[in-house]
């Protein structure tokens, strides 16, 4: 009799092993940090967001915005002062030697905020890199007061009104942490471990990180929206899309991203695979770094711009998947001036601007590209190829150069390449995350989006007003003026604005792509038929 309790035990607990789901994600890249706080790049974002919420959040798929972690919210007629009741029962999870003993509050939100706005908070310096994309966004100065109204109020005042703020408060980087988790590794002298060892109150909780190998998670039981239908959650650091591609195809991972464009019709013939495809709301560029001879002269990042052959990079590299830019935000998204004439293909006028800058002889350059692919940038080093060939032809000598994603980035930030190869993924559906973020004089600062480090007052001037602006129509007018300086003094060359694709499993269930490039997880599931 025991023998048989003991062998239905076993079998309940292989049926129950058997059916556990696991779901893996091919990722292009390693996360710069697992706290949302501190990253600025998508691969980040995508890493993070499993674990966490914010208290307003984009719709999936559309950039609606919902409420989250607040249930409601309400806003003075002046603009400037924003009231969030906050949702009940909502738990955090558990880590290791941490267990939260209570529901999620107003000291929550409060410490999130202040941590990265007050520069005096006692967790502001505890992880090197700071808040980057909260200085970006300009909150330092917009923000005037966070206050706990009480258990579950939070008040928010403003320096000025401000359109993009509810917008902006969705954004990844103003996720909610948990302030008894933070004391208590202040208190057992780890804080560091907050952004190390992540707790939040998303769908899955952290459960590891490996470089270069994988970020895992498990399903958080008491998550407040219900447990989810998988039950781990692998991101696997993939950085080769060829690579990306082999392990779908095998049934290694179920999901990647960024396949190359050129294997788009190989994945949606495959009766085992899905292609899913949607218009990027994305820019790729070339940009120049404004602070650094011989580009701190306009004449000569207009020559780099009419050098460069942009059709033949997008039928090269893009495989037609996608168009050509001409503008720093994508034809997709309203403010975007048409009316603006794209720089020529033009050599010889090229090479005419470069011996009017005193540049007859030519110059020796160094052209920096990204090791890893995105999508506004497939590929690259063959991208930074076509461009060395181009820019040979006008005297400018460009090396290429490298280096991991993470110290790229870091490069690019602290202003120290001349010619560097990056790009953007709107994050709110706002065109301030476009003009100010990547051009604005407070993202020129070391650390900022702004890699070219160009801080035209004229421009800040248009966008700073478009901020405050009453009206959509006013904003736009200010928005389409400010593209027009930005096509004169040409910090960057514009190049493509792609089509983006994700290759999946047909077992997998529930998934969208997102409006704003992030993959989310949650409600996603997988059939028991996979047609491997």
């Amino acid at each position: 009799m025991r023998r048989t309790i003991l062998t239905v035990l076993l079998l309940v607990l292989g049926a129950h092993a058997a059916a556990a789901k696991t779901l893996v994600f091919c990722s292009e890249g390693n996360p710069e940090a697992l706290n949302p706080q501190l990253v600025t790049t998508t691969t980040g974002m995508n890493a993070a967001m499993p674990m966490f919420n914010n208290l307003v959040e984009f719709a999936p798929g559309s950039t609606e915005i919902r409420a989250a972690l607040a249930e409601s919210w309400t806003i003075s007629d002046d603009g400037r002062t924003y009231v969030f009741q906050l949702r009940p029962g909502v738990r955090f999870h558990p880590a290791p030697d941490f267990t939260p003993t209570r529901e999620m509050n107003a000291d929550d939100v409060v410490f999130s905020l202040m941590r990265q706005w007050d520069e005096s908070h006692p967790f502001h310096k505890v992880t090197v890199g700071g808040f980057d994309y909260f200085k970006d966004m300009g909150l330092l100065e917009l923000i005037e007061a966070i206050e706990k109204v009480d258990e579950r109020a939070v008040r928010i005042r403003l320096a000025r009104p401000e359109a993009p703020f509810l917008a902006n408060l969705a954004m990844p980087f103003n996720a909610i942490l948990s302030a008894e988790y933070a004391a208590t590794l202040a208190a057992r002298g780890e804080p560091e471990r907050l952004d190390a060892w992540p707790v939040g109150t998303g769908p899955f909780v952290f459960d590891g990180y490996q470089k270069d190998v994988t970020v895992r998670y498990r399903a958080f039981d008491g998550y407040w929206r219900g447990r989810q239908p998988i039950d781990t959650l692998v991101f696997s650091i993939t950085p080769n899309p060829a690579v990306r591609l082999i392990k779908l195809k095998a049934g290694e991972c179920q999901l990647m991203v960024f396949p190359d464009p050129a294997d788009a019709a190989a994945i949606a013939a495959d009766p085992a695979l899905v292609l899913m495809r949607q218009e990027g709301f994305n820019i790729g560029y070339l940009s120049l770094n404004t602070r650094m001879a011989p580009f701190d002269d306009v004449r000569v990042r207009r020559a780099v711009n009419m050098a460069i052959d942009k059709g033949l990079i997008l039928e090269t590299v893009y495989a037609g998947a996608g168009v050509v830019a001409k503008n720093p935000i994508p034809p997709t998204l309203w403010s975007y001036n048409d009316d603006i004439e794209p720089y020529p293909h033009d050599a010889e006028a090229a090479r005419r601007l470069m011996v009017e800058a005193g540049y007859a002889n030519g110059i020796d350059t160094e052209l920096w590209y990204m090791p890893v692919s995105r999508p506004y940038n497939p590929n690259g080093k063959r991208v930074a190829e076509l461009i060395a060939a181009d820019l040979a032809m006008i005297g400018i000598r460009a090396e290429l150069r490298t280096e991991g994603w993470q110290e790229y980035r870091i490069r690019l930030q602290s202003g120290s390449a001349p010619m560097a190869l990056f790009g953007w993924t709107g994050d709110n559906g706002d065109p301030d995350n476009f003009f100010d973020v990547l051009l604005g004089c407070t993202a020129a600062r070391p650390g900022g989006n702004n890699v070219a480090k160009w801080c035209d007052r004229d421009y800040e001037a248009l966008v700073s007003r478009a901020k405050v602006a009453p009206s959509r129509a006013e904003r736009e007018e200010l928005y389409r003026k400010a593209q027009v300086i930005f096509h004169d003094e040409a910090p960057w060359v514009p190049l493509a604005h792609s089509v983006v694709f994700l290759g999946a499993r047909k077992a997998v269930t529930g998934f969208k792509m997102d409006a704003l490039g992030r993959n989310i997880f949650e409600g996603v599931d997988l059939s028991d038929v996979d047609s491997r």
